[in-house]
């Protein structure tokens, strides 16, 4: 069984900086690319940033020049610094990693449960 558990969440001014965390634990074979999205009240679900397993990185255009994404493959880690927050980053962060399982062998997404940010003004 794979998991993935965000740490990090909360509440922050404007202006102010966030560090979230995602770990994923079980009986892993290896990680592809591992990301972040997050999910505003009454919108859809949009990608904040990914990071590859070589290190190549993609950002939201909301998000460039203001967080940064970063992966340890050693710990099964990414975390994302967010910096300069606005309050339309509130939302609900989930952490996504392309996963295979030594039960399957197979690639599949898995996500965490989410951890709320929430930015006020």
């Amino acid at each position: 069984q794979v998991q993935l558990v965000e740490s990090g969440g909360g509440l922050v001014q404007a202006g102010g900086s966030l560090r979230l965390s995602c770990a994923a634990s079980g009986s892993i074979f290896s990680i592809n690319a591992m990301g972040w999205y997050r999910q505003a009240p009454g919108k859809q679900r949009e990608l904040v940033a990914t990071i590859t397993t070589g290190g190549s990185t993609n950002y939201a255009d909301s998000v460039k020049g203001r967080f940064t994404i970063s992966r340890d493959n050693a710990k099964n880690t990414v975390s994302l610094q967010m910096n300069s927050l606005k309050p339309e980053d509130t939302a609900i962060y989930y952490c996504n990693a392309g996963v295979v399982p030594r039960s399957s062998w197979r690639r599949s997404d898995y996500w965490g449960q989410g951890t709320q940010v929430t930015v006020s003004s």
